[in-house]
C-alpha cells in the first residue's frame, strides 16, 4: 500500500513543502519565494521569522490537499546561521545567508596565523566565511547581549534545520543532523563531535550547540497540523540530493544545479582530506556508521539567470534562455564567471567578483546568456578534474538534479565539457525526494535505503558529442576567463 511523505525543503530563494507518495511521485506541492537581503555589500541576510512563517504556510497547505502522511523529513540551505532566545523563539539577529562574505577579513587573519590546516583535518573544510562558525562569531560580537546570554546558555545556534525543528517541536528539539553539523566548521567529522579546540578558536560557547544525531532518526514530532506527526529524516540540501540520487557507492557523484552549483563523489568510509582545495564534508550518517564525501561548491549557478532575468532585464522568464541560449552558433567568445558572491571551489577567492569577458561589438544579449549556461559545464569541469585527484576514482556518470536540469542546452553542454553521460532523474525534486526518503525509512515505510536505490530510474541521459579540439579550446577560454579574478 503506497503512503505518503512530507519533505520540508527549505532553500535559499524559496520555502516549500512536497508530500511524495512512496513510489517518489509528487502528490502535492506548496512554495513561496524567500526575500534575500542585502545590507551592505557582500552581506546577504533572510528575515528567520519568514523562513518559519512560509514553511508552516507551505506545510498546511500540502497537507490539507494530500491527507495524512507517515512521516516527516527535513532538507535545508545548509551554513546558513540563526541564533535565537530559547525563551521566545525569536532570532536575536537576521539569518545570516551562506553566501554572505561579511567574515573573509576574519577568515583571511586566522589563515594567515596558521589555523587552517588544523580546522581542515578536524573539519574537512576551508577556512572560508562560507561556512557557520564566523557567521555566529560575527553575531555574537556584534548583537549587544548576545555573547553574555550565549554564554549563559539562553540562546541556541542552528543551521535552517534545527530552527526549523525547534519551532515544530515546540522547543521540545533543540537538534541537528550529522551533515548539518558537519558544515558549521566547528564539528569534528573524524571524532563526530563538537571539537573544543574550534569552539576556543572562533569564541563560540558549547551551550549554543544542538544535539547531533544521524540523518535517519528520531527528532520529535510536531502537533501543529492536527494530529502528532514524527520528524524522522533530515539532512542538508546537497546531501539529501545525494540520497536522493541514490549515490551509495563509492565513485559515484551527484551535481546539483539550483542557486548554486554542488558536486559530490562518494569517498566511502574513511576521511580523507582533500589534496585540490575541494572539501571533505559527511554524505550521511546511518545507525552510527559514517560515509563521506568529497564536494565541491560553486556559490552561483541558478542565480545567475535570476540576474540577467532581474537585473539586466535580458527575459521575462528563466526558461527563455535556452532558446536565446540556441539562437547563437556559439559564444562568441564571450565569457561568463558568475563569482558575484566570490569564487568556491577549487579557487577559494571570497573577494572575486563576476566578470563577463571578450565582448565585442557583435556580442548580443544572447551571446552572453549562452555564456551564463556555458559556465555551468565549466565550473562543473574545474570540480571534477579536482575530485580525480583526490579520489584517485573516475565518475562513470553524473546525475543531475536542480532547476537548471529542466534547460536541455545545460544538461547536453554538460555532457560535453565532462565527457561523460549525464542522467536526470524520474523523480526531478531530488533533495526534497531524499529527505522524503530519510523519514521513510524511520516510519517503516522502506526497509532501508538499498529500497530507495531500487526505486531509481533515470527520466533522460545525455550522451557527449563534442569533438575533444573543440572541448579543450573552450575550456582553455574559461580558465583564461577566470585567470582575470586568480
Amino acid at each position: 500500500m503506497t503512503q505518503n511523505l512530507l519533505a520540508i525543503d527549505q532553500g535559499t530563494t524559496s520555502s516549500r513543502a512536497i508530500v511524495f507518495s512512496s513510489d517518489g511521485d509528487i502528490v502535492a506541492l506548496r512554495q513561496k519565494e524567500l526575500t534575500l537581503h542585502y545590507p551592505q555589500s557582500g552581506w546577504v541576510e533572510q528575515n528567520p521569522e519568514d523562513i518559519w512563517n512560509d514553511t508552516l504556510w507551505a506545510c498546511k497547505g500540502v497537507l490539507e490537499e494530500a491527507g495524512d502522511v507517515a512521516g516527516i523529513g527535513i532538507t535545508n540551505q545548509r551554513e546558513t546561521t540563526v541564533i535565537w532566545d530559547r525563551e521566545s523563539g525569536k532570532a536575536v539577529y537576521n539569518a545570516i545567508v551562506w553566501q554572505d562574505r561579511r567574515t573573509a577579513d576574519l577568515c583571511a587573519k586566522l589563515k594567515g596565523q596558521g589555523h587552517e590546516d588544523m580546522v581542515a583535518g578536524k573539519t574537512g573544510l576551508l577556512l572560508d566565511p562560507y561556512f557557520s562558525a564566523t557567521k555566529i562569531a560575527w553575531i555574537l560580537d556584534n548583537v549587544d547581549g548576545a555573547r553574555e546570554k550565549a554564554e549563559a546558555g539562553k540562546l541556541a545556534f542552528g543551521t535552517i534545520d534545527s530552527f526549523l525543528l525547534w519551532h515544530l517541536t515546540g522547543g521540545k528539539e533543540h537538534a541537528t543532523d550529522a551533515t548539518n553539523a558537519s558544515r558549521t566548521m566547528l564539528y569534528n567529522i573524524v571524532e563526530q563531535k563538537w571539537d573544543e579546540a574550534l569552539l576556543k578558536l572562533f569564541n563560540i560557547p558549547a551551550p549554543l550547540l544542538p544535539e547531533v544525531k544521524d540523518n535517519i532518526a528520531d527528532f520529535g514530532s510536531t502537533d501543529l497540523f492536527g494530529k502528532p506527526l514524527t520528524i524522522g529524516g533530515m539532512a542538508g540540501d546537497q546531501q539529501a540530493a545525494l540520497i536522493g540520487q541514490a549515490c551509495f557507492e563509492h565513485g559515484m557523484v551527484k551535481s546539483t544545479y539550483g542557486t548554486g552549483c554542488f558536486a559530490l563523489m562518494n569517498i566511502g568510509g574513511e576521511f580523507k582530506q582533500s589534496q585540490n582545495r575541494l572539501l571533505t564534508t559527511i554524505g550521511y550518517r546511518l545507525n552510527g556508521k559514517t560515509t563521506y564525501a568529497v564536494e565541491g561548491s560553486i556559490f552561483i549557478a541558478g542565480a545567475a539567470l535570476q540576474w540577467l532575468r532581474d537585473g539586466l532585464e535580458i527575459f521575462d522568464d528563466a526558461k527563455e534562455s535556452e532558446a536565446l541560449a540556441n539562437s547563437v552558433e556559439d559564444n562568441g567568445g564571450v565569457y561568463f564567471v558568475p563569482a558575484f558572491t566570490g569564487l568556491g571551489a577549487p579557487y577559494w577567492k571570497p573577494e572575486a567578483r563576476a566578470v563577463i569577458s571578450g565582448l565585442g561589438r557583435d556580442s548580443t544579449k544572447a551571446h552572453i546568456t549562452r555564456a551564463a549556461l556555458e559556465a555551468q559545464g565549466y565550473q562543473t569541469l574545474d570540480l571534477m578534474d579536482a575530485m580525480r585527484g583526490d579520489s584517485g576514482k573516475e565518475a562513470e556518470v553524473i546525475r543531475a538534479d536542480g532547476g537548471l536540469v529542466a534547460n536541455e542546452f545545460v544538461c547536453q553542454f554538460l555532457s560535453d565539457m565532462l565527457d561523460k553521460p549525464v542522467e536526470v532523474p524520474k523523480v526531478a525534486e531530488t533533495t526534497a525526494w531524499g529527505a522524503a526518503a530519510l523519514a521513510g525509512v524511520q516510519a517503516g515505510v522502506f526497509d532501508g535505503l538499498e529500497d530507495v536505490a531500487k526505486g531509481w530510474k533515470a527520466d533522460r541521459r545525455y550522451e557527449p558529442s563534442m569533438a575533444p579540439e573543440q572541448r579543450e579550446a573552450l575550456y582553455e577560454g574559461w580558465k583564461n576567463a577566470v585567470g582575470m579574478l586568480i
